[in-house]
């Protein structure tokens, strides 16, 4: 049993001073306000908070940061710079990359993190001899380093839709498609989950799988497979464009949240991505189903995506939690004061979130979209993931406990603790120099070859 002295905590009923977490094991035993320092404690200096999910990742658009960002165009032209690293990834390469980003992420305060996982294959499409080698390389790497993952095995299976119907597989493309629903589900039910992994499900888009298979898969991911119980999380990029828009109401007739309503596809364990381009009556659906939206805010205004109608979604109910997808910035501080700053810009209003919902957008939404439901709380019984934000940086220095999210960045993370065992002290990883393990990581995917 471990006893950790918290100066403030953030708590389900606000910030308090003064707080004991014990833990056992991966768990929280009690939370005990206003009470004294023992010299048995681990004192944590600052604020600490809950363990925040990152809801949205692909690790290896790591290699793109500083590289694509003033190159103009869109995020059609973003693609071809993203695939064409994909092509220099294999179980090793990938593997060596995913293990420093996800070491970032947790220097960061991220504790949990849902992979998107969709480059699954040699190039042409061709398994390697262990079919899951790609998501097993991922999974070991998020094990090495001490963070929680939620692999979601996304099914791939056409290069594109435009107002005539589906496109073949591009040959880059090749190598994200299993081919059809059931190969996919034969692939992703060899999956094993642990104490600190579990498997969900992804249909990468309205684009990338057709109505009938979207429907397949939902029904697995609702059912369950392999030694995966049902309900499985499941993802979708979703209206992240309006070409995606334009081309799924010329072809299905119906918006891609429509669509995905009639497939069965929308429900409680269902998370959409981006919902930069909702309509009122798509925002109506993700209440009416309650339903979850991930918004990426660095990404979607790097990529010009537009501003996804946060504060409309959470008016209807529908709950909101935050990725950091492409990681042209990994800092859960800036994502979230992302959502509440671009209401901001919309509304020409302050204060569109309270407090206490930007940190349920951090926190427990995430762990809820990512199928941790006991998680994203400091409270009696729960997973004993927790952050500490140092309150005496040149950022934070005068800062309000309880407004710590408007003040901090990634920079202000000293101490994190995952499953009760601190993986980040001091602000340090105990792999090492996490910058020169993503420098030579990166610089490996971009040697000639």
């Amino acid at each position: 049993m471990t006893s950790w002295f918290c100066d403030y905590a953030v708590l389900p009923r606000g910030v308090r001073r003064n707080v004991r977490i014990t833990t056992q094991g991966d768990r929280i035993v009690s939370v005990t306000p206003r009470t004294r320092q023992q010299p048995t404690d681990e004192h944590l200096r600052g604020v600490t908070s809950p363990g925040i999910a990152n809801g949205h990742s692909h690790a290896f658009h790591r290699a793109l940061r500083g590289r694509t960002h003033g190159d103009g165009g869109n995020f059609w032209t973003w693609r071809e710079q993203m695939y064409a690293v994909t092509q220099r990834l294999d179980p090793q390469t990938y593997g060596r990359l995913a293990r420093a980003v996800y070491a970032e992420m947790l220097l960061a305060g991220y504790t949990v993190v849902g992979e998107f996982h969709y480059v699954h294959h040699a190039p042409g499409g061709r398994p390697y001899g262990d079919p899951n080698a790609m998501g097993n390389a991922l999974i070991e790497a998020a094990r090495e380093v001490g963070i929680r993952m939620t692999m979601l095995d996304t099914c791939y299976l056409s290069g594109g839709l435009q107002g005539a119907g589906h496109e073949p597989l591009d040959p880059v493309q090749q190598r994200f498609s299993d081919g059809s629903v059931d190969a996919w589900a034969d692939r992703v039910g060899q999956l094993q989950p642990d104490a600190m992994t579990r498997v969900g499900a992804a249909v990468h888009s309205v684009r990338a799988v057709p109505r009938d298979d979207i429907a397949a898969v939902a029904r697995i991911a609702g059912e369950g497979l392999g030694g995966v119980p049902g309900p499985m999380p499941l993802h979708v990029h979703v209206s992240e464009q309006p070409g995606e828009n334009l081309a799924c109401e010329v072809y299905y007739g119906c918006s891609p949240t429509e669509l995905l309503h009639s497939c069965g596809a929308l429900g409680p364990c269902t998370t959409a991505i981006h919902g930069s381009h909702l309509s009122e009556r798509d925002i109506a659906l993700w209440g009416e189903m309650h339903g979850i939206v991930c918004f990426c805010p660095t990404t979607e205004r790097d990529l010009a995506d537009g501003i996804g109608p946060a504060r409309e979604l959470a008016s209807v109910g529908t709950r909101i939690c935050i990725g950091s997808d492409q990681h042209a910035v990994i800092d859960p501080f800036e994502e979230v004061r992302g959502i509440e700053m671009h209401e901001r810009l919309k509304s020409l209003e302050r204060g569109r979130f309270g407090i206490g919902e930007l940190v349920d957008m951090a926190t427990t939404h995430g762990y809820q979209s990512l199928g941790w439901c006991d998680g994203g709380q400091l409270r009696e019984g729960w997973l004993a993931d927790f952050v500490t934000i140092r309150l005496d940086s040149p950022r934070t220095a005068g800062c309000g406990p309880e407004q710590i999210a408007y003040a901090a960045t990634s920079a202000d993370v000293t101490d994190v603790v995952v499953g009760g065992s601190r993986v980040v002290e001091h602000g340090a990883h105990a792999i090492g120099d996490v910058g020169r393990l993503l420098r030579e990581a990166i610089v490996e995917l971009r040697r000639p070859v």
